[in-house]
């Protein structure tokens, strides 16, 4: 509703306009924005800030002005953010028109909240102002209070009643009523907390957007606005977000400005620490400027002022004064506010990521890399410094990893404070300088010799200056090798020197170098008796033997090693015979006075583990001697590297005195002793129809089959695998659960040549022992059991324990044989002379067995007989083939062979070759030479 029947004054007129176009814009952009039409929505927006931009009206009252601009842009800000359309991708949209060129920034509600926050603050400073011109803007008439909107968009009335009881009407107003009512209204609010507010949100909008500078922008704004509002606390927060983003930026400008804000935050805490550091690095920074209207024209400066070089010299006065006074003066109170008290001195740490890092850098390099013990040593100390004046230290502490070396710089020109230190003892190292001046930008190179009685790495810590009596700078120590440059310096057009003269140690320069130990004068000897066997228990001796310090507190640490980097522990839970999980283990160290494998209160072994041991050795007098024996045992064939080594003292339990240590290795092979194998065999000459041998199951093809109920042989071989000859005490088979015992039948044979108790075996002999199996149960899986073999070194002490070796046996297949062909042949036979030979075929089933037979011809033998047939064997007998042969050709020839096919089983087998052969001899005088011979 807009009202024309009256032409209102020029102020009023134009807050009217202003107001039917905030409304057409909102509406305009509400319909865009849900339309999903983005570009056009913030395109529309552009335009509309350019038409009412410029038209400021009075500006006397621009104040109402800036406000407006402001409610527009929070307006649009909180449209966008409530808005579907800016969730689809800005990269896929076209930005801009041929008039208007956007950026990306200009679709998020961010930059809108933020420009809101900046014509509120402007409005703000317009207000300000003008009442603090303005005379008559503290008395506000009470009349203001009754003036309100009207019924027409964007005008306002004074509301009055008529007479007692009578309706309200409303009054037009002159624009110095209304000027009065908006400055009125305008009092009422805090206006810093709506900027503080909306800042806060774009603040945290640039953040999630990944756009660090916006958002350090937004955070140095709100800290501002605290600061106005006399909250250091809250100010200090978002100073030091902004601050540590310039620092990274390296915006010296900039970074100066805030680093002015937090120095007056500090200030306002009386935080003197945070006070004193941040002074220093405003100082420090690279500010080139002399012009005291600083580095940006037309600008108001914050606490800090301009960034020129007279105000870094202003700021290093300031705090100097403060820190370096004299004695006398530490506790009055001077111009800064703070009161220093003796007993509470400040101290600063500089490390190599600090932004102090430019007041002091500290360079540290060792003219040599390694040296030895009691020996002198030269070290090059250079500092640094990028203050704007030369500063005076009263004197250097220089630090180490090695307490002892630590020593002591003195100014000859200053007085010698009391050290804060703990790290200088009594009798350190002084040396002392006729000036201690740390030039700008120059560097102070100072070489001083030092002695390590403490082998291992020394390594330079720290360089502490003390400046006055109160105030140390603590710095790291850098090597110049690995020293980087100063971030806010290094694009800085200025001329760089060397650390060192030397441009040697300049470039390789290292703050740490390496103390040898001393020579130690005592041997350990390990002695082997050649490579270790499996299972038993190999004793190394160790002997230990002055021959030049005496030992004390001597201890011996021992450590195997895989020689091959896989490890003694082996990543199966569970092997077969050994529960141990270590291939190798240390089992005990035997001949150490005390000696029990249990930690005990009086015993000398203090530790032992599978693969480390640890043992005290007793003190020892020059020329004495020390001997232990240590037992390891192999579980599996694996080269292992033993690592021994003693550490001493060689002058008693001294506090200074540091242990000398002895490395001494050897390598030990673990090697198999024996080598087990096993192998069946049936009764000479009678062969079985096995089913499963034949037609094997899927699972059971490396399985031996045995037939059942019938006398089966096993050989078990032994053979010495090793380079030293053994002892064989026993060989036996033991049934590992009692099923096998019901199972099988085994009896113990004897053994091919000496008896089993004692067998000697040299190095590749074999040693073979026949044991008879009868299988008297039917199953797919039969345990044996395993093979116990007991053993002993030649030549080992008779009373010394056996080594138990086990071979687990396979599994075998026990089956009923339905056919069992036997072949009866005489031992021998005579050239021309006609012999018999006789098959028989046994059915051991209760079934009628057809079986068909084919018997071939050899050129050795001239044969009588059916060649091929088939024949009938009824249940449980057998039917006999007879042949007679002549022998044709002397010596070992081998029978006609004979193959029988089961029609049941459709399964054929024959005797083996060496079931079928015959030996023949040239006449009968021979064969009576040969019974007689066998006689």
């Amino acid at each position: 509703m807009i009202g024309t029947s009256t032409r209102l004054p020029a102020i009023q007129r134009l807050v009217e306009i202003k107001t039917i176009a905030e409304l057409l814009h909102f509406k305009i952009s509400t319909l865009l924005l849900h339309g999903g039409k983005l570009i056009e929505a913030v395109t529309w927006f552009h335009q509309h800030k350019a038409s009412y931009e410029k038209v400021v009206g009075s500006t006397e009252f621009i104040f109402l002005h800036w406000d407006w601009m402001s409610r527009q842009f929070l307006v649009f800000a909180e449209l966008l953010e409530t808005s579907s359309a800016t969730a689809q991708g800005f990269s896929s949209l076209n930005q801009g028109t041929a008039e208007i060129s956007l950026t990306e920034f200009e679709f998020y509600p961010a930059y809108y909240y933020q420009l809101a926050a900046q014509y509120l603050k402007d409005k703000k400073c317009a207000l300000e102002l003008l009442l603090s011109m303005s005379e008559t803007a503290q008395e506000i008439n009470s009349c203001s209070e009754s003036i309100t909107p009207s019924g027409y968009v964007g005008q306002f009335a004074q509301l009055l009643e008529k007479g007692e009881g009578e309706a309200l009407t409303f009054h037009s107003i002159t624009d110095e009523e209304y000027t009065r009512y908006t400055i009125s209204e305008a009092k009422r609010f805090q206006d810093s907390f709506e900027i503080i507010a909306w800042l806060k949100r774009s603040y945290e909008s640039f953040t999630n957007l990944k756009a660090g500078r916006m958002a350090a922008r937004c955070a140095f704004e709100v800290g501002r606005e605290y600061f106005d509002l006399a909250d250091p606390n809250n100010a200090k927060k978002y100073f030091d977000i902004a601050a540590n983003f310039y620092r990274q930026e390296g915006w010296v400008t900039l970074l100066w400005e805030v680093l002015g804000y937090l120095r007056e935050c500090s200030r306002n805490l009386g935080a003197l620490k945070d006070f004193v550091e941040l002074s220093l690095e405003m100082v420090v920074l690279p500010v080139t400027s002399y012009d005291d209207s600083g580095n940006l024209k037309n600008k108001n400066y914050g606490p800090g002022g301009p960034a020129t070089f007279s105000g870094r010299e202003s700021i290093h006065q300031e705090i100097f004064t403060l820190l370096c006074r004299e004695a006398e003066l530490l506790s009055s109170i001077g111009g800064n506010g703070f009161k220093l008290a003796t007993d509470s001195p400040l101290h600063l740490e500089i490390d190599l990521v600090s932004p102090l890092r430019p007041v002091l850098l500290a360079s540290v390099a060792f003219h040599e890399q390694i040296i030895k013990p009691h020996a002198m040593c030269s070290i090059t100390l250079s500092l640094l410094s990028h203050l704007p004046l030369p500063v005076e230290i009263d004197h250097l502490e220089v630090q180490f990893n090695q307490s002892m070396c630590n020593f002591v710089i003195r100014n000859s020109q200053r007085p010698l404070w009391a050290t804060s230190s703990n790290t200088v003892q009594s009798g350190s190292q002084v040396e002392n300088e006729p000036s201690l001046v740390l030039v700008p930008n120059n560097w102070l190179r100072l070489t001083y010799a030092i002695n390590s009685e403490q082998s291992g790495k020394l390594e330079c810590l720290s360089v502490l200056a003390k400046l006055g009596p109160l105030f140390t700078i603590s710095s790291r120590a850098e090597s110049p090798a690995a020293m980087e440059d100063l971030s806010v310096w290094k694009h800085e057009n200025r001329v760089e020197s060397l650390p060192t003269k030397d441009p040697v140690l300049a470039v390789f320069g290292q703050k740490a170098t390496q103390v040898d130990e001393l020579e130690p004068q005592v041997d350990v000897s390990l002695g082997a008796s050649g490579p270790a066997l499996v299972g038993e228990d190999f004793t190394l001796p160790i002997v230990v033997t002055s021959k030049g310090h005496a030992v004390y507190n001597g201890e011996l640490k021992i450590n195997l090693v895989d020689v091959g980097g896989g490890g003694l522990f082996s990543p199966r839970e569970t092997e077969p015979f050994s529960l141990e999980s270590h291939h190798v283990e240390i089992c005990g160290i035997d001949g150490a006075e005390g000696n029990d494998e249990s930690e005990s209160e009086t015993g000398n072994i203090k530790k032992i583990q599978q693969s480390f041991g640890l043992v005290s050795v007793p003190d020892l007098k020059e020329g004495e001697s020390w001997s232990c024996k240590l037992e390891i045992k192999w579980h599996r064939p694996k080269p292992v590297m033993l690592f021994v080594s003693l550490g001493y003292l060689p002058h008693g339990s001294e506090d200074n005195t540091q242990k000398v240590h002895i490395h001494k290795s050897l390598q030990i092979e673990g090697k198999m002793p024996l080598l087990i194998s096993s192998q069946f065999m049936l009764p000479y000459r009678r062969d079985h129809l096995l089913l499963n041998k034949i037609k094997p199951a899927p699972d059971s093809e490396d399985m031996s089959s045995l037939p059942l109920n019938e006398k089966s042989v096993l050989v078990v071989r032994a053979k010495n695998c090793s380079e030293i000859a053994l002892k064989l005490v026993s060989m036996s088979i033991e049934l590992d659960d009692k099923q096998g015992e019901t199972s099988c039948l085994i009896h113990q044979g004897g053994g091919c040549g000496d008896s089993p108790s004692s067998a000697n075996l040299a190095p590749g002999e074999e040693f073979k022992k026949v044991f008879t199996v009868i299988p008297i149960t039917r199953t797919s899986k039969l345990d044996l059991g395993s093979v116990h073999l007991k053993w002993r070194r030649q030549g080992s002490n008779i009373t010394e324990a056996c080594v138990l070796t086990k071979h687990k046996l396979p599994e075998v297949i026990v089956e009923a044989s339905p056919l069992v062909m036997n072949l009866s042949c005489p031992p021998y036979a005579i050239l021309g002379e006609p012999f018999t030979c006789a098959v028989r075929i046994c059915n051991q089933t209760q079934l009628l067995q057809e079986a068909k037979f084919a018997l071939a011809d050899a050129q050795s033998f001239v044969l009588s007989g059916s060649h091929s047939n088939t024949i009938s064997v009824l249940p449980k007998s057998e039917h006999v083939l007879s042949y007679k042969l002549v022998p044709l050709t002397c010596g070992e020839q081998q029978l006609p062979k004979i193959t029988l096919t089961s029609a049941r089983y459709s399964a054929e087998f024959q005797p083996s070759a060496v079931a079928s052969s015959v030996f023949v001899l040239p006449s009968a005088s021979h064969a009576k030479k040969t019974n007689s011979t066998v006689k």
